[in-house]
C-alpha cells in the first residue's frame, strides 16, 4: 500500500488543479463554493466544458468519452474538482444511466444516448423510488405492459431529484407482476418526459427548496426499443447503478472546503479578547472534526490503493458512512457559528446577517438526507459488520 503520490500522479494532480481553477468560469465556482443554488445553465455550461476536454465521464468506455485512468487518477480528478468548487458532472448522467447503457445497452442505444448524455444535451432524472417503495425498492408497483412494439406504463415515482430540469427519465418498472420473487419481473426503461400522459409535480422541502418531484404515468406509451438489456432483468442493472452512486457520496473535498469556511468565519467573530476560533471549547470541536476529516482522507487513499484491480470493495461502505456523517457535522458547525444570523431566510443583502449565515440553516437541513440516500447508514453498518468484520 502506497499513500504517497508518484511524480506522474503529482503532475496529473497539478494538471487537474490548473484546469479546474482556470477553465471553469469563476462565477460558477464561487456560487458552488458559498452554497448559492446553481441554475440549469450553470450545470450545462460546466459539464460541456468538462466534456470538451475529456473530463466529464472518465469512467465510461474510451469510445464514448472515457479515459483509461487508474483508480488513483480518478480519485485525484474528483477530489481536485471538489476542492476547486467545480460542479461535478450530473450524477444521473455520468455515474448512473450512462454506465448502465454502456454496460448493458444495445449498440444502437449506446450510439443514440451516450454522446448527448456525456454532453448534457439530454438531462436525465431517476425514476426508482415510489410512495411505498423507497428503502424496499423491490416493492415498486409502476407497471409496464407490453403492447405490440410499445410498453404501456402506469404508476407513480417520487423523490425525483431535479426532475424539473430533465428531458428523460430512466425508470424501474414491473413487467411481470406474477414473478415469484419481488426482485424478479422488474425492467429498466428509458422514457422521454415529453411523452403524453406524464405529469411532473414539485415537492417543496424543509429547507425551502424545490429539489425533488413526484412523477405520474397514465397510459404512457414507450417504444420497446427503449428497454435496456433483457426484460425482467432490471433489478441486476439497478444494483449495478446503485453501486456507482454510493461511491460518490463521500464528497470529502466539499467537506474540506466547508471546514475551511468554518475556520474563516470563526476567526472573524470577536469573542472577549480574541475570536471564536480561540475559544477552547470551539477549538476542541473544530480540531476533532479536522482530525476526522484527515483520517477519512487517509482511509480513502488506502481503499483506492487496495482497489487497484478494479474489483468492488465492501469497505466503500465505510466511506459512505463516515463521509455523510462528516458532511452533516460540518454543516451543523457552520450553522452554530452563524448563531442568530442564521435565522433570516432569503432576506437578501440589505440586512446585517451575511448571505453565508442565511444559507447555513437550509444547508444543514438539506444535508440530513445524505445519511439516507444511496443506501442508508444503518444498511452500511450491516454491510460493514457482515462483510468486513464477519459478525
Amino acid at each position: 500500500m502506497n499513500l504517497a503520490l508518484t511524480e506522474e500522479e503529482a503532475a496529473f494532480r497539478e494538471e487537474m488543479r490548473t484546469f479546474f481553477t482556470t477553465e471553469i468560469p469563476a462565477e460558477i465556482r464561487e456560487k458552488s463554493r458559498v452554497g448559492i443554488e446553481l441554475t440549469r445553465d450553470d450545470m450545462v455550461t460546466t459539464m460541456r466544458l468538462l466534456n470538451a476536454n475529456g473530463l466529464a465521464v472518465p469512467n465510461w468506455p474510451v469510445e464514448f468519452g472515457g479515459r483509461e485512468w487508474t483508480e488513483t487518477q480518478r480519485h485525484i480528478w474528483l477530489h481536485e474538482m471538489q476542492l476547486a468548487s467545480v460542479p461535478e458532472p450530473l450524477t444521473f448522467n455520468a455515474s448512473m444511466v450512462g454506465p448502465v447503457i454502456a454496460t448493458f445497452g444495445s449498440q444502437e442505444q449506446k450510439e443514440k444516448f451516450l454522446p448527448p448524455t456525456a454532453n448534457l444535451d439530454i438531462w436525465w432524472c431517476q425514476g426508482f423510488s415510489e410512495p411505498e417503495a423507497g428503502s424496499d425498492l423491490a416493492s415498486l408497483r409502476t407497471t409496464a405492459r407490453r403492447d405490440g412494439d410499445d410498453y404501456i406504463v402506469n404508476g407513480q415515482k417520487t423523490w425525483t431529484t431535479l426532475g424539473q430540469y430533465a428531458d428523460w427519465i430512466f425508470a424501474l418498472v414491473r413487467t411481470n407482476p406474477d414473478a415469484p420473487k419481488k426482485q424478479a419481473g422488474i425492467s429498466f426503461l428509458l422514457i422521454d418526459l415529453k411523452t403524453p400522459g406524464i405529469t411532473m409535480r414539485p415537492i417543496k422541502l424543509i429547507d425551502g427548496s424545490v429539489e425533488v418531484n413526484e412523477v405520474f404515468f397514465e397510459d404512457v406509451r414507450v417504444p420497446a426499443e427503449n428497454l435496456v438489456g433483457e426484460e425482467n432483468s432490471g433489478w441486476s442493472y439497478a444494483k449495478f447503478l446503485l453501486g456507482n452512486e454510493r461511491t460518490g457520496i463521500t464528497r470529502l473535498g466539499h467537506t474540506k472546503v466547508w471546514l475551511e469556511q468554518a475556520r474563516e468565519h470563526a476567526a472573524a467573530i470577536r469573542l472577549g479578547n480574541g475570536t471564536l476560533l480561540d475559544d477552547p471549547a470551539f477549538a476542541a470541536r473544530f480540531a476533532e472534526l479536522d482530525n476526522e476529516v484527515q483520517a477519512l482522507d487517509v482511509t480513502q487513499l488506502r481503499l483506492i490503493s487496495s482497489s487497484s484491480d478494479g474489483k468492488p470493495n465492501p469497505a466503500s461502505s465505510i466511506l459512505k458512512l463516515r463521509g455523510s456523517e462528516l458532511q452533516q457535522s460540518v454543516t451543523e458547525l457552520l450553522m452554530d457559528i452563524a448563531g442568530p444570523d442564521s435565522l433570516p431566510y432569503q432576506a437578501g443583502d440589505d440586512i446585517d446577517s451575511p448571505g453565508w449565515a442565511q444559507r447555513s440553516v437550509p444547508t444543514y437541513l438539506n444535508y440530513r438526507k445524505v445519511s439516507i440516500y444511496g443506501g442508508s447508514n444503518e444498511v452500511q453498518r450491516q454491510i460493514i459488520a457482515s462483510t468486513i468484520l464477519g459478525l
